[in-house]
């Protein structure tokens, strides 16, 4: 019987050359392919500042200026060739509003005799500036925006005993998405929609839509769970651990993003 031998082919390592103080923004560079990959910490896309640990604890509220993009990534943007970008749940979080210099209102701000705005007023204004950027730009970039991303807490929330013990992918029709992951997505497609019909046909930047919010509402499979942090039960197989039931790290959601964000560079 034939035996097949199997070629591994070795890719080009990354040389990681630059990384903030948290280790939050990085830049690798891969010198044979003239490439580099930058990512780029910044939650609210606007001017913010954050009273927060590493592990989600704040000290004090959020303070946004809703008129004013983040620099960090607009002084950058005129060096890319294409771009990812998305907003989403960190807008949920306790803020103070600022426009025009002075304070305009809040989300979620008991005791502070301010208008409580929502935080959908404050996303939608984050993503308008966002866009206006973007159609106002002489930069030829291909930029693809991406839609919120569902979280999968169960019994409860990240504060409170939430978990995702789920290993397997939900079937269509066997869940719904919540309140605050469609009024996002609302906001993200109008939004977007209004910036194409902005364009027109001088439109200098490639602006598309990831769109990959119901695909991910289906994966409750890809969350970190209890193993946000290394060996959580090293020391204690019954201890009460944070689940991450937000962010993602496990094979196949992140596959199909990459295999979507490829399809729509190359044939898109």
């Amino acid at each position: 019987m034939p035996t097949e031998t199997i070629k591994y082919i070795n890719v080009e390592p990354a040389v990681e050359i630059y990384h903030d103080k948290e280790y939050r923004s990085k830049i690798w560079k891969f010198p044979s392919h003239n490439f580099t990959l930058s990512v780029i910490w910044t939650p609210f896309l606007v001017k913010a500042a954050i009273y927060e640990d590493m592990n989600g604890v704040s000290s004090s509220m959020v303070q946004l200026h809703l008129d004013t993009l983040d620099q960090l990534w607009t002084k950058q943007f005129n060096t890319f060739d294409y771009v990812v970008i998305g907003g989403g749940k960190w807008f949920l979080k306790s803020s103070i509003y600022h426009e025009n210099n002075t304070i305009s209102g809040c989300h979620y701000c008991p005791g502070k005799n301010l208008t409580d705005l929502g935080f959908d007023y404050a996303y939608r204004k984050a993503l308008q500036l966002v866009f206006n950027f973007f159609t106002n730009s002489s930069h030829n970039a291909t930029v693809l925006f991406r839609t919120t991303t569902p979280d999968h807490f169960e019994n409860g929330e990240w504060f409170s005993g939430g978990y995702c013990n789920r290993t397997i992918p939900f079937k269509e029709g066997e869940i719904d998405m919540i309140d605050v992951d469609s009024i996002m997505r609302g906001i993200e497609v109008d939004e977007f929609e209004k910036a194409i019909t902005s364009l027109g046909s001088e439109k200098r930047v490639n602006l598309k839509l990831l769109d990959t919010t119901f695909l991910s509402l289906l994966r409750p499979d890809g969350h970190p769970g209890p193993y946000r942090q290394f060996q959580p039960f090293a020391k204690d197989k019954n201890a009460k651990v944070q689940n991450d039931c937000l962010h993602w790290c496990l094979p196949g959601p992140i596959d199909s993003w990459n295999d979507i964000v490829m399809e729509m560079l190359i044939n898109g």
